[in-house]
């Protein structure tokens, strides 16, 4: 599952969904006090490289999707790029010869490629994938994998090393592995070719193309169709959870981390699929691409800025919290499951005074909770957020914000995944010592989900 439905609280970071967080302890600062200095944040750490690992393979189609918290928005989302440059699927019937020159379809492909840099900040860490270049103004479509988390994006041209560029997030569906960027700085990029995925048929020859193993560049690997219509429970080697996938094309050509959001192609040099997920067992290697058509249909919805319970536009709005991962609403049992689950470290519990938190840093255990029957308990503040400034502190719950009451920490989630950054909203809390405090807080950018 994605943050948005986890019960990890306001923002970030989506423990339940991505247990890298993890690190050196530390708490926020205690109210209304300027923050301490943190010190300097730990060195980033290459967490992860963006491919799905499959785990299960099944014949009939596992549900219809996961469950958001982003119905409804309260706020309007932020328009797309609404360029209209996104292509729509095609009617050119994929490449059906028998033999596949890798060589000619890499000449035809690779201009249209990136390299993909994600940059986690609060996690201290990054993760490197592909994408595929839809327009020369510079839309690119990756797997929301590849940039879940980011707070940073670099995206480098496979056809001309040494050119990179900022990136921006213009969108994503959680649910179905999507997302677009918006290339900053660039154009006259070399979009890629796109054939028909409706007209794939198992057995003719493809090839994947992606900065396998994110050593730059690109990597070709040969195969062919082995599968259609393909229902997968993908895990995210880096978050250790799962996700299921639907309709997906089954490959056997050797997919390996670091190629998700990358290329499928057919022998005519027209993609037909993005490349998401792959499973090796025994030295042999079943891969999986979305089709091309879906995700073409996917990013154009962003582009057009069309935001649904699947479809977010933008970024999401950042308190700069961190609660714990339980489904109570009772605060005190909220900080009893953190400290069950082993999230928290041991040694000192948090104080008012404390440091926040920086990249890679977890909560250190709460002693002290503030007498709320319900909340979100907050285990920490993450440093340079809104939070930090108007003075919260581990131990302080939040009740409510805008007005809608906060019960636990999944619905802080949900009610703050509704507020795109920029958005000024009425944060009430109960501190420690019982007193009870209500500020207006500009929420920042939140990481991508």
């Amino acid at each position: 599952m994605r943050e948005n439905e986890s019960d990890s609280g306001d923002g970030w970071p989506p423990r339940a969904f991505d247990p890298w967080y993890s690190g050196g302890g530390g708490s926020g600062p205690g109210p209304w006090s300027p923050a301490p200095n943190p010190g300097p944040p730990p060195r980033p750490r290459r967490r992860r490289l963006g491919v799905y690992l499959t785990v299960a393979v099944v014949a009939a189609v596992v549900g219809a999707g996961l469950t958001f918290a982003l119905d409804s928005p309260s706020s309007t989302p932020p328009a797309g790029v609404a360029s209209g440059t996104v292509p729509s699927p095609q009617d050119d019937a994929p490449g059906t010869g028998a033999a596949l020159n890798q060589a000619a379809v890499k000449r035809k492909v690779v201009p249209g490629l990136v390299d993909i840099t994600s940059q986690l900040k609060y996690a201290s860490e990054t993760a490197e994938g592909t994408g595929m270049i839809l327009s020369a103004s510079g839309l690119v479509l990756t797997n929301n994998h590849v940039i879940d988390g980011a707070t940073q994006i670099k995206v480098q041209l496979a056809g001309h090393p040494g050119h990179s560029y900022p990136a921006r997030v213009v969108g994503y569906d959680s649910t179905d592995d999507v997302a677009l960027l918006k290339v900053i700085g660039a154009t006259g990029l070399a979009p890629v070719r796109f054939g028909n995925s409706s007209l794939v048929r198992v057995g003719i020859p493809v090839l994947a193309l992606g900065d396998a193993q994110g050593k730059g560049g690109v990597t070709p690997a040969p195969g062919s169709i082995s599968g259609l219509n393909r229902s997968i429970q993908a895990s995210d080697e880096g978050s250790g959870t799962t996700e299921d996938l639907n309709h997906m094309l089954e490959t056997n050509a050797e997919i390996q981390q670091g190629d998700s959001g990358g290329a499928l192609a057919d022998s005519a040099g027209q993609v037909i699929g993005m490349v998401t997920a792959a499973n090796t067992t025994s030295g042999d290697t079943t891969g999986f691409a979305i089709p091309i058509d879906t995700a073409l249909t996917i990013a154009k919805q962003i582009d057009q800025g069309q935001g649904s319970s699947k479809v977010y536009i933008g970024l999401p709005g950042f308190l700069g919290v961190v609660v714990a991962q339980s489904n109570s609403a009772s605060p005190q049992q909220q900080n009893t499951d953190e400290q069950q689950s082993g999230n928290t470290q041991g040694g000192p519990p948090s104080r008012a005074g404390q440091a926040c938190l920086v990249g890679g840093q977890e909560p250190a255990r709460t002693k002290r909770v503030a007498p709320a029957g319900t909340g979100a308990l907050i285990l920490g503040i993450l440093c340079g957020t809104a939070a930090q400034s108007r003075g919260l502190a581990p131990g302080d719950v939040i009740i409510s914000v805008n007005g809608q009451a906060i019960t636990t920490p999944g619905s802080l989630t949900a009610v703050t995944a509704r507020y795109h950054p920029g958005t000024v909203v009425s944060v009430s809390w109960v501190a420690v010592n019982g007193s009870r405090h209500q500020a207006r807080m500009l929420l920042g950018n939140g990481p991508a989900r």
